[in-house]
């Protein structure tokens, strides 16, 4: 893959408009002061990010830099849009809206559950530079008022309140400039960023997601509105709603490596596995080749983004062969940047656990030690929350309560400095393994009652809440874990309801699959059983698979 070094720098004196006469001249020294992204921007293959047009009161020139840099934002190429912005800023200072990008580049990531404070920082200095300037219309100051909000007392309001508070004014804005595109489209977006992870009627994903694709129609090629179209719709529930467009996403912005990534989160929730590899595989090698011009030295996160989706699906093919080569790459990684990036520490510590949780390889588990990669650990408390969760699972199931018993310590130890921080979403999801694992030490001391009793908690628990973006899904869901344990305990009847609740929300998982087909045998049901005997074999066709599951299903159906 060609690295494209590409700088959209137009030097030639340009036209202002009228207005422009009207502005404040910013000190010079004030704005080289601040701590900007500047050089060439270093994009991979085609270009390409998609069609976006924004009319601006600057440079006529400049215009196109402009679009290009909005493009970059809506797939979340967050670095090479700052660069971009402050290009136009390095000729033309006093261009106000160029100060909105790069403070909506600065912020990175509006659906994260918390925002790095450095970048607050940084965004807050630049504002109070362009707050220095005399708005040329009504709409460049709603925009900058805006941004505002996400970076004003950011020391003492948390994230998911200045959230709320943008979410506010960009419906004012919403309703004030009717027929905006971009006005709608990051309306939208501040919708999808308040939206509740526990509310499963997903009120404000179906709220945002109406509004885009009312605008998709005619704005097909907008990489903004297929994006969040796709994040609106990640759960099990809505998915279908967005394949069409997940399957145009990466065609609108074949440059981003998270737009050849992110259709496969539809993919993911409706077990289409061959479409999520090629998804990731794409994005890997789009976020390699990034890399490689930035740091050689280290991995983007949206590699190790895409290792974590693409490790899932070649377990639930079966294909451990080819999870097993992802892994090897994961072993490799030293160094990762942004260092600070929440899903680098999330995808490594899951990966492994993935790839012995999965294959019920409880001995692996037992030895899941945190990756030596460089990164901030004590910052990672939900990430290291998996690491003892699969290590206290593999314990439970060699026999060794008591070691299980220590790993629980520590992961109520992580869930309550995830309470203690207001990290309601990622204390919770702990909360969940918390009780799973109750089940299990139960379950390993021979206390079937209480084990299924705490099984049930986990399980209800997390039927109430949806999946963050950064995972394709849990370690391993509840639902799974208590139908694997009724089966345990010679429930097969229970154990089939409950394989069939999670294949719901959870379609053509391997283990799903498998131990369904286990329980319908078990009841003497030979229908069942021939059917998701043959559900796994179709699973695995492709991938000669070496798993155990998949040899007993061609003995059972006497292939």
């Amino acid at each position: 893959m060609t690295l494209i070094n590409k700088v959209i720098l137009v030097l030639s004196i340009s036209l202002c408009f009228s207005s422009c006469e009207n502005k404040n001249s910013v000190p010079t020294q004030t704005f080289a002061d601040l701590d900007l992204k500047r050089g060439d921007l270093l994009l991979c293959g085609d270009p390409n990010f998609g069609e976006v047009s924004f009319s601006l009161s600057c440079r006529y020139d400049l215009r196109e830099t402009f679009n290009l840099g909005l493009s970059l934002i809506h797939s979340f190429e967050y670095a090479e849009a700052e660069k971009a912005f402050v290009s136009i800023l390095d000729q033309d200072s006093e261009c106000l809206m160029a100060y909105w990008g790069t403070a909506m580049s600065i912020l990175n990531h509006p659906l994260s559950l918390k925002q790095n404070s450095e970048s607050l920082k940084r965004g807050e200095a630049l504002l109070k530079v362009a707050q220095t300037l005399t708005p040329n219309n009504d709409r460049e100051k709603d925009y900058i008022d805006a941004v505002s909000i996400y970076f004003k007392d950011w020391q003492t309001l948390d994230t998911r309140t200045r959230k709320a508070k943008y979410e506010g004014k960009m419906e004012e804005l919403y309703n004030k400039y009717p027929g905006d595109v971009e006005t709608a489209v990051f309306y939208s977006l501040a919708i999808l960023a308040t939206a509740d992870l526990n509310d499963k009627t997903y009120s404000k994903q179906k709220k945002s997601g109406k509004i885009l694709e009312d605008l998709f129609k005619t704005n097909p090629n907008h990489p903004g509105i297929a994006h969040y179209i796709i994040h609106n719709y990640d759960s099990p529930e809505l998915a279908n709603l967005a394949l069409t467009t997940a399957r145009q996403y990466a065609v609108i912005a074949p440059a981003s490596a998270h737009a050849q990534h992110m259709p496969s989160h539809i993919f993911t929730r409706l077990g289409l596995w061959d479409e999520s590899i090629k998804s990731n595989i794409d994005s890997a090698n789009s976020a390699v080749c990034y890399a490689e011009s930035v740091n050689p030295n280290a991995s983007w996160v949206s590699e190790i983004h895409a290792i974590d989706y693409l490790v899932y699906a070649y377990l639930q093919l079966g294909d451990n062969a080819k999870a097993q080569l992802e892994m090897d790459k994961v072993k490799e990684i030293k160094e990762v940047f942004p260092e600070d990036h929440f899903a680098s520490a999330y995808a490594l510590i899951a990966i492994p656990s993935r790839l012995a949780i999965e294959n019920k390889n409880w001995e692996l588990a037992t030895k899941l030690e945190l990756p030596k990669t460089k990164l901030d650990w004590n910052k990672a408390d939900w990430p290291k929350a998996i690491l003892h969760f699969s290590r206290a699972l593999g314990f439970a199931n060699t026999g060794n309560p008591s070691a299980a018993k220590k790993e629980l310590d520590i992961l109520v130890s992580l869930r309550d400095r995830l309470t203690s921080a207001k990290n309601s979403y990622e204390s919770g999801q702990v909360t969940i393994q918390i009780e799973a694992i109750k089940a299990w030490i139960e379950y390993s001391k021979g206390n079937s009652e209480e084990a299924i009793a705490y099984m049930k908690v986990a399980s209800n628990l997390e039927s109430k809440t949806s999946k963050a973006a950064v995972t394709p899904g849990e370690i391993i869901p509840a639902d799974e874990l208590l139908a694997d344990l009724y089966l345990a305990l010679n429930k097969p009847k229970e154990a089939l309801e409950t394989y069939k609740i999670n294949l719901n929300g959870h379609p053509s998982r391997f283990n799903g699959i498998y131990g369904a087909a286990k329980a319908a045998q078990n009841l003497n049901d030979i229908e069942q059983a021939t059917y998701y005997f043959e559900e796994l074999i179709r699973l695995s066709v492709k991938t000669n698979s070496t798993r155990p599951e998949v040899s007993e299903a061609k003995d059972f159906l006497a292939i």
